[in-house]
This record gives structure tokens, sequence and C-alpha cells, in this order.
């Protein structure tokens, strides 16, 4: 029996608590605040996109003009509408140049997400501090003034799209308003942190001229973030430079990786100690994502640097460059695409946070004049249309935990609990073999989350009867597990086989041995089905007892005598044990 034909409730006083919780969610939407419980808030997507440099010599399809990568901004815009974030943020280097006209260039690009209800807040790179007069003299203040004008949202000024509580750290200096900037959006805290140079401080390390250091800005980075000061459950922190990067030596900290341990270790620790799930960087022009450590070993953050949005890619370089000044070791390479155009989707939901990783499915462009295939070519330095697709999924939650998995390593490491349900995964290796450039095996990062089965039952009553989209969804008999990070190489989904179990709750009129109870995931389609039903290969078969190691891929079963449930499955996603699950699933595989 489905929910459209069963009331679970079960009495008035029920029916009456469930209309009034509805109209609580109504009240709060139609407030625009934050819901005051998680399972009442939507879910909601911000976009981020990085360099939009054009660097070709010529331009013959006349679509970037004044340096600016405008031919791939509008292919970037179309995607962030039909995925219909809220706002979109950008990485630095918006220009090649960094004139006055080029800045202008680009915020008329961001016009398209205006008119379509969608938010765009940029930061300076490096670029945007590279107009010279012909003596060689900065010819506009390193661009502030034409990010101000052109840019207000940074200010929380005009074109805010439901952005408040903007802040930047003036005290410090009054050239870093709406260029090191804060806002809060719904159930997140977003700080955004310029280091370049302004017109009353310049210090020039590692090729760059860096401005205020994240020194001068710690004391504002760390009040914006502090946990027992803001009201957001998230946070997020963006600069342009990396902490570590694959081509680019440089870093955020006024010179190579080496240098200023003490203000590295300050920032680290003010994200670690926050709950800062990801930094989020651009100049390297690679997708590259990362567990990176502190100089002192006593905190760790993981980095995604972005894909590049430009007519110019990087290649890493070799990890014996002396310039790397022995900082490697400091770095956990987890998954890397290069010379690729991509964009990213940051889905919050309650607690948890999604990322979906989005690329063209060519790559292998090359760069500058001989983008996108090669010099002397009809396409020279004209670029296609992309064909998008995703090519990583991972995750976090505030309520879960994380694990490290090296090459090799078992799956077993990987146990939690939340309220009434365990989880753990009883057997399975990381099987994966997949390198990057510099031949590092690429760990992988394990997370968990959950959604309690009466928050999640009760959440899909209420968007229900306010007129929201709900699937059909079976009693749950254990809280609802989302597990991500295990797929075996970037565009592919498919993970090395493995074991799951959870545990149940006691539940009448439910028959184990029949195949209809187990441990169930989502279709596509958002319905409960036997989660064996999603794997790529395997056969089918239930089983009435405890695993054993001789079950192949497709087996699931039951275990009364621990009140668990388990399966042999080969892919990762939202995860629970629930009656009905014989159904057949929708899905693509």
């Amino acid at each position: 029996m489905n929910r459209k034909t069963r009331i679970r409730s079960g009495t008035i006083g029920s029916l009456i608590f469930v209309g009034l919780l509805a109209g609580v969610v109504v009240f709060f939407t139609a407030a625009g605040s934050a819901a005051p419980w998680p399972w009442t808030s939507r879910p909601w997507s911000f976009g981020v996109m990085s360099d939009t440099q054009w660097t070709c010599k010529t331009d013959p399809a006349g679509q970037n003009p004044n340096g600016v990568s405008v031919s791939i901004i509008n292919q970037l815009n179309q995607q962030f509408i039909q995925k219909h974030v809220k706002f979109v943020i950008q990485v630095g280097d918006l220009t090649e140049n960094g004139y006055d006209a080029d800045i202008a260039v680009r915020a008329q690009a961001a016009q398209t997400l205006y008119t379509a209800g969608i938010g765009f807040f940029p930061m300076r790179g490096n670029h945007e501090t590279y107009a010279t007069n012909t003596d060689g003299t900065p010819a506009n203040g390193y661009g502030i003034a034409a990010v101000q004008a052109n840019f207000p949202q940074t200010r929380g000024l005009t074109n805010t799209f439901g952005a408040a509580n903007f802040s930047s750290p003036t005290d410090v200096s009054p050239y870093l308003d709406g260029m090191s900037y804060s806002f809060d959006y719904n159930n997140a805290r977003f700080v955004i942190i310029d280091d370049w140079a302004t017109p009353n401080k310049r210090v020039d390390a590692a090729g760059y001229p860096y401005g205020y250091s994240i020194a001068d800005q710690q004391d504002w980075i760390w009040g914006r973030l502090k946990k027992t000061f803001r009201r957001p459950e998230h946070a997020f922190v963006f600069s342009h430079q990396n902490l570590i990067g694959e081509n680019h030596q440089d870093c955020l900290f006024d010179g190579y990786t080496n240098d200023n341990p003490d203000m590295q270790n300050a920032f680290f620790a003010s994200l670690q100690k926050n709950g800062v799930g990801c930094y989020i960087c651009g100049h390297d022009h690679i997708h590259q994502r990362s567990l990176i450590a502190s100089p002192d070993g006593k905190s760790k953050v993981q980095e995604i640097i972005c894909a590049s949005d430009s007519s110019k890619f990087y290649t890493p370089k070799a990890l014996t460059d002396p310039k790397w000044y022995g900082q490697k070791v400091r770095e956990t390479s987890v998954s890397q695409e290069r010379y690729a155009v991509g964009f990213y989707i940051y889905t919050v939901d309650g607690p948890r946070v999604t990322v979906d990783y989005y690329s063209d499915d060519h790559g292998n462009w090359l760069s500058d004049a001989n983008y996108p295939n090669g010099s002397n070519l009809s396409d020279t330095n004209v670029t296609p249309t992309f064909n998008f697709v995703k090519k990583e999924t991972w995750s976090y939650s505030l309520n879960g935990q994380e694990f490290t998995v090296g090459q090799g390593r078992d799956y077993t490491v990987v146990k939690d609990r939340f309220l009434h349900t365990s989880a753990q995964i009883l057997a399975g290796t990381n099987t994966s073999t997949a390198q990057d450039y510099t031949l590092r095996p690429l760990t992988q990062i394990v997370d968990t989350g959950w959604t309690s089965k009466i928050d999640y039952n009760v959440r899909r009553e209420i968007l229900s009867l306010v007129g929201w989209k709900a699937k059909d969804d079976d009693f749950l008999r254990s809280d609802v597990l989302s597990l991500t990070g295990m797929a075996k190489d970037i565009g592919k989904f498919e993970t090395p086989v493995y074991v799951l179990s959870m545990s149940y709750e006691q539940g009448r009129s439910w028959q184990l041995g029949a195949g209809g109870f187990g441990l169930a995931t989502l279709d596509d389609e958002g319905n409960w089905v036997k989660a064996v039903s999603m794997n790529t290969g395997g056969t089918v078969g239930f089983v009435n007892g405890p695993w054993n190691s001789g079950y192949g891929l497709g087996t699931y079963g039951v275990d009364p005598s621990t009140k668990t449930a388990w399966a042999v499955i080969n892919f990762n996603g939202d995860f629970a044990v629930a009656n009905g699950i014989d159904r057949q699933p929708s899905h693509t595989k």
C-alpha cells in the first residue's frame, strides 16, 4: 500500500499536528527566513565557476571581447539557469588584462543570470591587478574601483538576490570593501577572501602582487566563521589562489607553500575548528580535489581547485620540482581532470552538502594560441559547443563522518551511528588504480550523512501538503544513510564491490523471508527499491540470514538475530531499511 492510500498518522490529532507544521513551513517560506527545523527547509543550490580569461591572440568568431571568454561564459550561464541555482560564485581572474573596460565586459556577461533571477558574486584574481599605463605603472588602482562599480552586490547594494548580512574587513583597509566580503544565504555563510595588491599596499612574492595578507584579515575571517556566533549551519570559504596548487607554486599565504607557516596554521585551524567543509579556489585551470594538511599537521581541509572556464589549461608540475620546497607531502590527491572546461553545483540540504562536478565530454583541449584543437586549423581560437556531463559527485554532512581510504585498503573502517540506526561496511576493498598526472595513487574520501526517518517521512508529507513535489515512499525502518566518495575514478560512478549493513527497528506486518523487506535505495524517480537492483552487473538474490563472504554481487538479506539488513552492492547513494522494496526500479544503468 503506498502513501496515497494510507494515512500514517492514524488519528485526527496527528493530522492536525501535520497541518500545523505545514502552516509553519508556509509562514517561514513566505517570510524568506531559514526554516526552524532542518527537515522543513527545501534543498537549494549554488554554482561555482572559475577563471574566464580569453588568452588567444585572435578571436575569429568575435565572441570574446576585451580578453574575456564570453563564448564560454554564455554556455555556462545556460547550465546554471537549467539547474535552478540561486546564485553563482566565480573564483577570480574575471579577465585577462584587468582594464576597466574588460571588467565591464565581464559584468555585462552576467546579465543573463540576473534576468533569470540568479545572483553572481565575483572576486578579483591576479589578472585583475595587471592593467598598466605605458610607463608600467598600475592603470586603474588594481581594478578595485572597477569591480566595486560593476559588481555592487559584493557590498550588498543591488543584485543580491536574497543574499544578506554582508560584511567586509574595512577596519583593515577601506580598499577591501567588497573585495574581501561575506554574506549569508538561507542556512549557509560565504566568506570570500581577496589578498591582492591595493593602492596603499603591495608585497611582491613568488612572482605575484600581494596586498593585505591572510594574517591581516584573520580576525575578520575567524569572526565570520566562528560557529558560536554565526546563525547559518554551513560555511564555505573561497579565494583565487590555492593552498597547494598543481601547476602554480605560489599560494594564498604571501609566497611559496613553505612561506609564513604561522599564517597558514592559523588559517587552517579557523576552517577546521568551525566546520568548514571545503576551501574553493581557481588559478590553476584544472579540476583537482585534495586533502591539505597545515604545516603543523594539526588541521586539514579539503581543497577544490576549479576547472578552467578559459582558453588556457595548465599541466601539473613534477613533485620533484624544487619550488614545491618539499610541501607536496602535505597534499593527498583525491581526484583530477585536466584540459576540460567545467563547473560545479553545490546543493545544500539540511546538514548535508552534495557537490556535482560537470565538464565537457570532449576534454583534451589545447591552450592559448592552439585553443581548442591545435594551430592552423579551421576551428583554431573558436570555442566549440560544449556537451556538459556529470563527472563526479561527492558530499559531506554536519551529522556524519569522513574516512580516508587509500588504494588497496579495506572499507571496513567506515562505521557510523545516528539516533536509532547503525551502519557499517562489512567487506570491500578500494580496488581503484586511478592516478593523477604525477602518478600519485588517488585516495578516496568516504563520507556519511544522515536524515532521521521521522524527519524524512514527516518532511515528505509536509512538502506534499503544501504543494511541493514528493514521491511515494514506503515506511522506513531505519534512518536514512547518505554514503559517497567510493567511485573508482573521475567520470565513473561505479564503486568497488562492498557489503553495506544497516540496523532496523522492529515492526509489524512484514515478512522477512519474502525479499520485500531489506536494504533499500532511491531510484531515479525517488522511489525506495531494493538496493541491489541499482547495481551494475551481478545477480539479484535474497537470503534470510547473515551475510557471508561467499555471497556475490547482487545478494541481499536480513539477519533477524542482529536486526540488520545487508546487501552486496557497487554504487553509492542514499540507503535505508524499508518495506515494500520489491517494485521495479526506474534507472538508467
